[in-house]
């Protein structure tokens, strides 16, 4: 009985957390009229038809939807490769070599996951602006290419657990520091890597800050900037808008579905002694 309880109670939430994409799904096969159809129908007056596909053609065709898929398509992949590399080099620094002020400086990295990025918004935004990359995809991949506190944090604990004598091997074979991270610490690293990629691809995907900030090229946009287009002071183009989010969604639950499982093998594996 406890279990069929817990078991219908996980299911109400599961619908309740799904329900908000279904609804986004099913209406963007809807006209803007039936969208807010009194009383409201959950069945779209589009699908099934030969014109169920009207909302989609015309965010290609008129919106240059595509464009702007590739652009945050291209910026959170090289967001997303920069983050593994100088996290995984940063991480494997803290976890097995020793230097003066090394907690103090690893102390003071963490204290930036508190530090919400609009209060470092106006002094980046000077910098951007001194360098002349305004106008540009520097301002939004160039950070993600410096050292990330969440990623280094999941990549120390993670070294810390690697046996030492696979180290003490590499040492003895004569490998330098940089040599034994390439060719003992990142192959046994898959999981976090993916994980990591997963996370800042998403962040970057979702980000709509700063390209507002610093991109105005039209084709230069991104799919969040995208979206915008859809919406004005007073009106909406819901169905459009709604057609746009699916699309906007669909590559982060495509990634998601297919390396969901090196996250679960980096849950397990992080936090293990020994």
């Amino acid at each position: 009985m406890k279990k069929c309880l817990i078991f219908m109670l996980l299911c109400i939430f599961a619908f309740i957390t799904i329900f908000p994409f279904l609804w986004m799904l099913l209406n963007s096969f809807s006209s803007e009229s039936h969208i807010f159809r009194l009383p409201p129908a959950f069945w779209p007056d589009l699908l099934g038809t030969p014109n169920m596909w009207d909302n989609y053609r015309t965010i290609f065709k008129e919106f240059n939807f595509d464009r702007y898929s590739f652009n945050s398509l291209f910026i959170a992949t090289l967001c997303g490769i920069g983050q593994i590399f100088t996290c995984s080099l940063s991480g494997f620094v803290f976890a097995q070599m020793k230097f003066r002020g090394k907690n103090l400086i690893f102390s003071t990295l963490l204290i930036t996951l508190m530090i919400p990025p609009q209060v470092t918004i106006i002094p980046e935004y000077f910098i951007v602006t001194r360098l002349n990359w305004l106008d540009t995809y520097l301002p939004l991949i160039i950070p993600s290419f410096l050292v990330g506190s969440f990623g280094t944090f999941m990549f120390k604990e993670y070294y810390e657990t690697i046996p030492s004598s696979l180290v003490d091997a590499a040492i003895i074979d004569g490998a330098k520091p940089f040599t034994m991270y390439y060719r003992v610490f990142i192959p046994q690293s898959g999981p976090q890597m993916v994980t990591l990629f997963i996370i800042t691809f998403m962040n970057n995907w979702n980000d709509l800050l700063r390209p507002i900030l610093y991109l105005s090229d039209e084709r230069k946009q991104t799919v969040t900037m995208a979206l915008t287009q859809f919406q004005s002071q007073y009106t909406a183009k819901w169905n459009l808008l709604l057609a746009g989010g699916v699309l906007s969604v669909l590559p982060l639950l495509i990634i998601f579905i297919f390396l969901q499982r090196f996250i679960i093998q980096s849950s397990v594996s992080s936090g293990i002694k020994g």
